[in-house]
């Protein structure tokens, strides 16, 4: 019965209720921790029976219809959260909603990775972003316009430079897109797909413990398993890489990192690095790859993590391009 939920599942229940359209919209008013509360309630409330539905329902409407004239306050909202939650985060969410700040899409924007935030805007109106970046922290916006399109970055900052007042009416149009479309989505991603939670970690395992522990997987539950080898990135998988990325991850790891991932390495990939490099630097590093000498197989698994490590921050940085799974996976 309804009496039983919990907050979040009665909200989980309302949302499923009142369908997609409506749930949509709803959705687009909420914080991204709200969305992400009931989204998991929602994720695992099972089968509700109808009798539940229609009691929780009633109970909506009931207290709706009895509470009359509605007064919200401080006082009444700091009363309302204690009944729920800690005095000490009661304390911390009435000051961040007190204080001169508070909680704006401005402020929640401030907090997005801006790689993140550079890869949706480049898809928007130049004026539009400018508008945004006049509105973020200075040092923010400035790592955002670093990784716009070149052209794009100019024409944003041109806007930005004959832009005097932004009208109230275009600030809330932009801020009213950014919730609906951005922040609502950016809370959505942000729910991740367990098997893409588990490939990063079997990335991270040594190669004995992760050909064990997949090899034991695929005995329980071959689809898994193999969702999440496809969802993997090793090492090998570098392969794939251009002869550009290649160059640029050459420049950012360590040589001595770099000779032991190499030295475990398959042929094809020693080769691919090696003719990524100028003759003499090319020489010289086939001959320390010799000197090197017998290396325990833990070290070049280290170093060969540490090199994938250093290829996905490359690529998040947008310095080069991964080319994640099989290769008739991908949708170009």
């Amino acid at each position: 019965m309804s009496g039983k939920m919990t907050g979040p599942q009665k909200a989980a229940t309302f949302m499923l209720a009142v369908g997609e359209e409506h749930a949509s919209k709803l959705f687009a008013m909420m914080h991204e921790d709200e969305i992400r509360d009931i989204s998991q309630a929602m994720a695992s409330l099972g089968t509700v029976s109808a009798v539940a539905v229609e009691e929780l329902a009633r109970e909506f409407t009931d207290s709706i219809g009895q509470t009359g004239n509605l007064v919200g306050s401080w006082e009444t909202t700091e009363r309302m959260l204690l009944r729920t939650l800690p005095r000490e985060r009661v304390s911390q969410i009435m000051e961040e909603i007190r204080g001169p700040a508070g909680r704006t899409m401005w402020d929640k924007l401030g907090n997005v990775n801006e790689a993140v935030l550079a890869n949706y805007l480049k898809n928007e109106y130049p004026q539009t972003v400018a508008v945004v970046l006049t509105k973020v922290k200075s040092e923010h916006a400035a790592r955002v316009l670093s990784m716009l399109p070149e052209s794009f970055a100019m024409e944003v900052v041109m806007r930005m430079l004959r832009m005097e007042s932004v009208q109230k009416e275009a600030l809330e149009g932009v801020e009213k897109t950014l919730k609906a479309e951005f922040m609502s989505n950016l809370a959505r991603a942000q729910r991740r797909d367990a098997h893409e939670m588990m490939a990063e970690i079997f990335n991270n395992l040594d190669r004995q413990s992760e050909s064990r522990i997949l090899a034991a997987l695929e005995e329980r539950n071959r689809d898994a398993a193999e969702r999440i080898r496809a969802l993997m990135f090793t090492f090998d998988d570098l392969v794939r890489l251009d002869g550009m990325g290649v160059q640029v991850l050459i420049r950012n790891v360590p040589k001595e990192q770099l000779l032991l991932a190499l030295k475990g390495a398959s042929e094809a990939l020693r080769d691919l690095f090696l003719k990524n490099m100028s003759e003499r630097a090319g020489k010289m590093f086939k001959e320390d790859l010799a000197g090197l000498g017998p290396v325990r197989l833990r070290e070049v698994d280290e170093a060969q993590a540490a090199v994938v490590v250093m290829a996905k921050d490359l690529a998040a940085q947008g310095q080069i391009t991964l080319q994640e799974g099989r290769e008739d996976e991908m949708v170009y």
